[in-house]
């Protein structure tokens, strides 16, 4: 049965006051929330990734649905970027379920995101970035958890798994700066097991315009 997946904007809010505020290599200002704020993310195997990320990318695509009323040129292409990438993995990922797993259960999901219906302007944007970072963090600590355990029974997934890290851990940082330079704000992240930020495999703390690629991993929130 699929582990229910979910950590909540709101969620995440409540405990804005646990905050620990760290300087990253480029001097950006990245804070990050205690381990225990967030819910733990269970990934069984290849089949269970597949169910969950299929329910996780629609939430996103529904979401990023949102954005054309947004006033501001980024937060459209951000969202089309996000609905036609998703839309098509979406697509991949029941077409593998149909072929390998016939029996497979749709997963049992936790929204993520806050409703958009009725936002507008900086409030819509603004709403639409809190959210979605942690919305994002979640399939890239899904992905990467996959990954790491050897749980893949299909090279093909081994290969989506790491661009939906990859691709959303560089979105991620995206909507970090576009908070920062347009409300001042900066969405909490987990810390590591040390306390601060996450780090990169060489130990320098990401920042917004790091390229993807690098070898990555969130200390600590593994199973």
């Amino acid at each position: 049965m699929a582990a229910t997946v979910g950590v909540s904007g709101a969620a995440i809010a409540t405990a804005d006051h646990q905050q620990v505020r760290a300087t990253t290599a480029t001097g950006w200002q990245q804070p990050c929330l205690p381990m225990g704020s967030m819910h733990r993310i269970v990934v069984n195997d290849e089949a269970d990734y597949l169910a969950q990320m299929v329910a996780h990318h629609q939430e996103a695509v529904d979401a990023a649905a949102q954005l054309h009323r947004s006033g501001r040129d980024e937060m459209r292409a951000l969202a089309a970027s996000i609905t036609k990438t998703q839309s098509a993995e979406i697509n991949t990922m029941k077409a593998w379920l149909a072929a390998w797993y016939p029996g497979q259960r749709a997963a049992s999901y936790q929204p993520m995101m806050r409703d958009l219906a009725k936002l507008s302007g900086d409030a819509l944007d603004e709403t639409f970035l809190q959210d979605m970072i942690p919305h994002h963090m979640a399939a890239v600590m899904m992905s990467q958890q996959l990954l790491m355990h050897g749980r893949i029974r299909h090279q093909e997934v081994a290969g989506f798994a790491q661009t939906v890290r990859d691709d959303q851990r560089a979105e991620m940082f995206q909507m970090q700066r576009y908070l920062s330079d347009w409300f001042g704000t900066v969405r909490p992240m987990p810390c590591g097991p040390w306390g601060g930020p996450w780090r990169w495999s060489d130990d320098s703390t990401p920042s917004p315009s790091r390229a993807p690629g690098s070898s990555w991993m969130p200390g600590g929130m593994m199973g």
